[in-house]
């Protein structure tokens, strides 16, 4: 796909040489590069766990996700089977680790967030997250944003855009984009909500939608109009704006990935839940988070096999936006 030459010490360990069930586990077998090391400032796109659900209202184990999707990780390969997609030789990729997560304090854990991806920013590292639950997209925006609005695409059953929970609590995964546009690190007439279905509180978080400019697409709606018009109607939306990509595994039906959370039933499949992602090629891409896997709901490890797959495709759409840039 590319002429470009990355470093050779950036390629992951290929099953030829050792096989995928020995080894560290590092995400897709890349080598595992911390902030201090040699190769660091080498680094063009960082793959990241942030094992954190403080955020949960219910289900919690999303903690335990990144750990379980970085093991599932290793039987991802180097080529994507339809694209032509090969990442690894287009940009410098590593695995940077966990954000270290305060489990008794969610707002340090939050500031511990945005301080590491402001430090990836600085650094000119584009992440891949896995999280965690999804009020970590919150603290991924702050410290990618750099203050600026960036425009968002959204795959999930819910909006995430309610105000509170329990008369006041203000911060949960239930609540981050909410807050991402009332600090103007998101600018809602540039973000689309794509799959949202599942029965309701209120309509609270729809209102505050429409009110703001965000634009929803009902699971209805993407089976009606299919993905392909519906993923124009997204790349319009966003144009050539900084994007970031923030999918929630419950996206999926709970049928093919019944490890997490907040499960909805009446979801894509797993082929549509890949063919949304093709579909951001070419555009301005910022990073990428795939969160709210929790491994204790689904030990065979199935719906980690889901996320890790999915992540493959968004590295996929990363890569060439990165290598573009660089050029």
């Amino acid at each position: 796909m590319s002429d470009a030459k990355v470093d050779p010490r950036f390629q992951p360990v290929s099953g030829f040489d050792l096989p995928r069930f020995a080894g560290v586990p590092s995400f897709m077998r890349l080598p595992h590069i911390v902030e201090g090391d040699a190769l660091y400032n080498d680094v063009q796109i960082g793959l990241v766990g942030v094992p954190w659900d403080g955020g949960t209202t219910n289900r919690p184990g999303a903690r335990h996700g990144p750990r379980q999707l970085r093991d599932l990780s290793t039987m991802i390969r180097a080529q994507h089977q339809f694209t032509g997609v090969r990442p690894f030789e287009l940009v410098n990729c590593a695995d940077l680790g966990d954000v270290p997560p305060n489990p008794a304090d969610l707002m340090a854990t939050l500031d511990r967030v945005a301080e590491f991806y402001s430090d990836l920013k600085t650094s000119g590292i584009v992440p891949l997250t896995a999280g965690g639950d999804h009020l970590i997209s919150l603290p991924i925006l702050r410290g990618l944003s750099g203050g600026d609005a960036v425009s968002m695409i959204h795959f999930d059953s819910h909006t995430d855009l309610f105000n509170e929970y329990f008369g006041g609590t203000r911060y949960t995964h239930g609540t981050p984009f909410r807050r991402a546009i009332e600090e103007g690190i998101l600018d809602p007439k540039r973000t689309i909500q794509i799959g949202i279905r599942g029965t309701m509180y209120d309509d609270e978080d729809r209102r505050f939608a429409a009110d703001a400019g965000v634009t929803l697409i009902l699971i209805e709606e993407l089976m009606e109009r299919g993905v392909t018009d519906v993923m124009a109607q997204a790349r319009d939306l966003v144009g050539d704006t900084a994007t970031y990509v923030s999918y929630d595994i419950d996206f999926i039906d709970p049928a093919f990935a019944p490890g997490t959370g907040t499960p909805e039933i009446g979801g894509p499949d797993t082929f549509t839940a890949q063919a949304v992602v093709r579909e951001l090629a070419g555009l301005n891409l910022i990073g990428a988070d795939l969160v709210e896997v929790s491994p204790p709901f689904d030990p065979s490890g199935n719906t980690a096999w889901v996320g890790v797959s999915i992540m493959f495709e968004l590295l996929c759409v990363l890569a060439p936006a990165v290598a573009e840039r660089a050029r």
